[in-house]
């Protein structure tokens, strides 16, 4: 099952021709992200485990622009999960519509801040991502 975030669109989000900035939906995401994970996840023993999920490659579709008070909702789900790199698909809708606003897929790598690098993505992170990618 995905995990859907709620957004609704500001002022500030907007650019010059009234709908969001094309910047904003990378912050949208990562908000999505952040809650996928704070609800799916023991995101305290995750961060304290010293492995971070670095973002590496980000690809968005945009298909529609979002405009002032718009609510969006955004669904989050892993897609896939490597060996040394998985990828989370998010939607980005006009909540309670079927009108997509923008897809994009995110890959990131675990990373290991004591050594200072990329690592397998194994144990009980790799059981975590596979068993969030079966809920998809």
């Amino acid at each position: 099952m995905q995990h859907i975030t709620k957004i609704k669109v500001r002022g500030y989000h907007l650019d010059l021709y009234q709908h969001v900035n094309n910047a904003r939906y990378l912050e949208f995401l990562e908000e999505a992200r952040w809650t996928y994970f704070e609800e799916r996840a023991d995101l305290p023993a995750f961060l304290a485990s010293g492995i971070a999920l670095i973002v590496v490659n980000i690809n968005i579709d945009y298909r529609h622009p979002a405009t002032m008070n718009n609510e969006l909702a955004i669904a989050t789900s892993v897609k896939s999960v490597g060996n040394r790199s998985a990828v989370i698909h998010q939607r980005v809708t006009l909540d309670g519509s079927d009108t997509l606003v923008a897809e994009a897929d995110v890959t990131f790598v675990a990373f290991d801040g004591r050594q200072n690098k990329a690592v397998p993505i194994e144990g009980k992170m790799r059981e975590l991502l596979e068993g969030l990618q079966h809920q998809a």
